[in-house]
């Protein structure tokens, strides 16, 4: 599917067909792709959850106030992030790269992070918002459909997940064949109120 196409076919859906599924192939290429997208310095710190156990994702649709796409998708992927993966073997962020640029590169990487828990955060955040992108996009351009969740009790999804410490959970997306399509668009603002040239 055309790129300009798979953006404007996207949808959150909510109704998925349970007997949907995902080859294993595609859910590969989906995934693959999202490691392409771009981290700050290069850390990717990305972590995802792949939910394939039938009774977690029962514990998680309950933690998601029953919400039936939790367990009728095909997929559910969990978006987290570790917040401190710039400080955990930092080097091979550039293994590839020649010894003079690691050399300005994990200084730098140090100062840009160290003791700022706000910015580690808000990187996190921004790194798991282009991955979910995606991961959408690259989905539909395959023929699936997704939705991007952040209705769930955060601390009961922590627990079922086990999430370690300094890491976050992003969202959570569904992935598979639709039921049905999602509803029209409920209202588009239009791009001369959104775009600004220089300054607001």
């Amino acid at each position: 599917m055309n790129l300009f196409t798979a953006i404007e076919q996207r949808r959150a859906v909510k109704h998925y067909d349970p007997e949907g599924s995902v080859s294993e192939a595609a859910f590969n290429q989906i995934m693959n792709a999202v490691l392409l997208s771009p981290t700050s310095y290069n850390i990717q710190h990305w972590r995802f959850i792949r939910v394939t156990d039938p009774e977690i994702r029962e514990q998680i649709q309950a933690a998601a106030w029953g919400q039936a796409q939790v367990t009728e998708a095909a997929e559910l992927i969990i978006l987290c992030a570790d917040t401190q993966a710039w400080r955990r073997d930092p080097q091979r962020y550039w293994a590839n790269t020649p010894a003079e640029t690691q050399a300005v590169m994990l200084p730098m990487l140090e100062a840009f992070y160290a003791g700022k828990d706000q910015l580690q955060r808000d990187e996190a955040m921004r790194s798991c918002g282009i991955a979910a992108q995606t991961l959408m996009l690259s989905a539909k351009a395959l023929g699936y459909d997704t939705c991007p969740m952040i209705g769930f009790d955060n601390e009961q999804l922590a627990e079922i997940i086990h999430l370690p410490e300094g890491h976050l959970i992003g969202m959570m997306i569904t992935l598979g064949p639709a039921a049905r399509a999602a509803n029209p668009r409920a209202g588009q603002l239009p791009l001369d109120e959104l775009l600004r040239e220089n300054r607001f």
